[in-house]
Formats: structure tokens, sequence, C-alpha cells
């Protein structure tokens, strides 16, 4: 397979991931921001998925409206959804070849969707829950038509790897937005619904009740997120199938010269494998979770060097 290829494949399936996890997150917060006795301010959501210059935002960070806007529709911010999809869309085009003509027909779909009109006034005049709900749905129907219509070939599994590097990388930073606010905040610390809200934004809210009968505590929403193989969003989960992905890429010969990527994914993999929530939080989990989020970044440049010979 060319490498501008698996390139764009690993990059439609990364920013398809991000998508689904900045609708996800949005719609819980929008939620939150609704039942909040003071002003509910955004920054941590727009700093999760925006970083911390926030370019084109002219608007309030108390102002709900205004941040959804910005986040999905605004065609300043380079991270929004409809720019986001834009890329996906592109990166489809150039590739069709290679993925079948349901999954294109859905990522286009999706593009002509968030590209509404409508849409940009319904955020601004309706329910926002339920214009969030009909793109969260794009992206699941992306989701199921790439798992029953593409084979099992290497351009699944650059897909995958993508896939699960994004989903690991968001987990991580989503952690360490909401236990940074803790530190800021120390009642947040046994606030059930503040965590209730964390798990709600990443699917995690069902799972953590059929397996924590204690109620909602800090240490067991960490352990769930890093630590759980079960939990399809945790840190653990994403690095055991990125570290499948990559390996079946490597027995059908796909990838080579790939020893410092394997080093750098097997030795993430050990270290968070390894961990405990104990001694997450014995040392500064702020510093953890950093180095686990830098190792990550290290293994998405090294994917580029050695896949698609980008220096």
């Amino acid at each position: 397979m060319l490498s501008r290829v698996a390139e764009s494949l690993y990059w439609i399936s990364r920013y398809i991931e991000r998508t689904d996890g900045m609708l996800r997150m949005l719609k819980i917060n929008y939620a939150a921001s609704q039942d909040a006795v003071s002003e509910f301010s955004w920054s941590p959501v727009i700093r999760i998925f925006c970083g911390p210059n926030w370019a084109g935002f002219n608007g309030s960070e108390f102002n709900s409206r205004e941040v959804l806007l910005y986040m999905v529709t605004e065609k300043r911010n380079p991270n929004s959804i409809i720019n986001i999809v834009t890329q996906v869309r592109e990166n489809a085009r150039s590739v069709q070849d290679h993925i079948t003509k349901d999954v294109w027909q859905c990522l286009n779909e999706y593009y002509h969707t968030v590209k509404d009109p409508k849409l940009n006034a319904m955020l601004q005049k309706e329910d926002p829950i339920s214009v969030l709900d009909i793109l969260i749905k794009q992206g699941m129907l992306f989701y199921g038509t790439t798992e029953i219509t593409m084979p099992r070939n290497e351009g699944s599994s650059f897909m995958r790897i993508g896939k699960y590097l994004e989903r690991s990388i968001q987990s991580v930073n989503i952690l360490d937005s909401k236990f940074g606010s803790v530190d800021h905040n120390p009642d947040l610390l046994t606030n059930a619904t503040y965590w209730k809200h964390l798990l709600l934004s990443i699917g995690g809210y069902e799972l953590y009740l059929k397996t924590y009968r204690q109620g909602f505590e800090a240490e067991n929403v960490l352990e769930q997120v890093v630590l759980n193989k079960e939990f399809p969003r945790s840190v653990i989960y994403s690095l055991n199938h990125l570290n499948r992905y990559f390996e079946r890429l490597k027995e059908d010969g796909q990838i080579y010269n790939a020893a410092n990527l394997v080093f750098l994914i097997g030795r993430l993999q050990s270290k968070v494998k390894y961990s405990s929530t104990k001694g997450m939080k014995k040392g500064d989990l702020h510093i953890y979770l950093a180095e686990i989020k830098t190792e990550l970044y290290s293994i998405g440049n090294a994917i580029n060097q050695t896949c698609f010979n980008l220096s």
C-alpha cells in the first residue's frame, strides 16, 4: 500500500474519532450547563479540543450557544467539527479506490450534514442537543459501516491504529483537565455529579455503575479510564489494540525499520499496564498523565516517520 494512501486512511479514522469525542463532550457539558446554579465555564472543554489559543473565538466562555457555534460550525476555528469533517472528506476523496462505496457515501453525507446552513440556525434558536445527536449518529454510522463493509487488510489496520491513538490521547486529555480542576477546587473531589458527567462524556457511565457499587469516587473513575481492559475508551484498552494492529501490519510485511516504533508502543503499554491508581495519586497525577501524553505524541510522530515517510 502506498504511504499516502495509508496516511489518508489513518487520518480519516483519527479525525472521526476526534469529532465523536468532541460532540459527546459538548452534549454532556451543555446538559450540565443547564443545571448549573452559577455561571458555567466552557474553557476546560475548549482547551481540550482547541488548545490554549482559541483562534477566532470572540464570544464569552460562559455563553453556551456561542461556544457551541465556535466548536461546531465556526470556519475560523481550525479544530471545529465543520473543518475536521471537511478534512475527512478530502482524505476520503483521495482514496476512494481503497474504501468501500458505503464508507464514501457515509462520509459524504456527514460532510453535507455539517455544511447545511440549517445546522447553524438550529444551534442558535433550537435545542442544541438535537443538533449534536444528529452529528453523533453520523459518526456512529461511519463506525458501523466501516465495521461491516471494509475488508480486514492493511488499510483497515491503519484506520484502527489512527482510531485508538486518537482515543487514548483524548482520554488522557480529559482526565488531566478534570483532575486539574480538582486541584483548584478540592470540593469537586467528592462531587458525584462532576464525576458522573465525566463518565457520561466518554460513554463509561453504565459500566462504572456495574463495576463499582460504592458510588462515584475519583480513584475509581481514574482506574476505569486508565486501567480497565474492558472499557473501550480506557487508555490500556486503546494501547492494547494499537499494539495489536501494528503487530498485524508488521507481520504482513507492511512496515520496515520499525524497531523504534515497536519499542515506543511496548514501553508505554507496559508503563500503563503495571501502573496502579495508588501509585498515580502518590506521585503527581498531572506529571504522570503528561508523561503518557508525551509518549503518545512520540508514537504518533514515529508512525509518521516510519509508515508515511514524514520527518
